[in-house]
């Protein structure tokens, strides 16, 4: 699950950078694609934060 949300993640990324780099070719649906990726990628890291803080936690319980 975490790889296919990556693929997702880098798929997007991709379309966004072409986007910037090659303006006269933006798809019409591109404001929705840049608002999807940056949506998801905030998503994936504050869930990254969350595990990371847990970890940390779970780990000094142990001390």
């Amino acid at each position: 699950m975490r790889k296919i949300f990556l693929i997702v993640l880098i798929v997007l990324n991709l379309m966004v950078l072409m986007g910037q780099i090659l303006p006269e070719m933006v798809p019409p649906f591109a404001k929705t694609i840049n608002l999807v990726f940056l949506s998801l990628t905030l998503l994936y890291l504050i869930v990254q934060l969350i595990r990371a803080s847990g970890k940390k936690n779970r780990d000094k319980s142990f001390d």
